[in-house]
């Protein structure tokens, strides 16, 4: 089976070896997906629901670059820094996900690599044929 490896151009992916999402076959994995804006800076610092709603457009769009789409979505965890906060981000991935409705889970997560980080994001996917 071919592997098709999607980067999405931010520094720590060299520096880590990592890829944003990995299709082999009919599966896609994406990798835990941090709120970074556009031009590398923190998406809506202090925001839980902003930075959901980007990590899940980040995840949409990687999806899509490996031939994919958010039907396709079997599995998401959120990690979350602050677990009393938990319905900010059910809101933003409802808003993806109320029709798919895949199985997922809400991680507590002590830190993340930037401190201003409230939430990362993963899915793993499976595509119909």
């Amino acid at each position: 089976m071919t592997r098709k490896n999607i980067t999405y151009n931010q520094p720590l992916e060299k520096e880590i070896g990592f890829s944003r999402a990995v299709r082999i076959g009919n599966i896609i994995a994406v990798t835990a997906t941090a709120p970074i804006a556009k031009d590398g800076s923190v998406h809506t610092p202090g925001d839980m629901y902003g930075q959901t709603k980007r990590c899940l457009e980040i995840i949409k769009d990687v999806i899509e670059q490996a031939g994919g789409k958010l039907d396709d979505v079997i599995r998401t965890r959120l990690f979350l820094k602050d677990m009393k906060r938990w319905k900010e981000a059910a809101k933003a991935h409802g808003e993806f996900f109320s029709n798919v409705q895949p199985a997922c889970g809400f991680i507590g997560a002590s830190s993340f690599i930037n401190p201003e980080w409230l939430i990362e994001v993963e899915a793993d996917c499976v595509l119909q044929k």
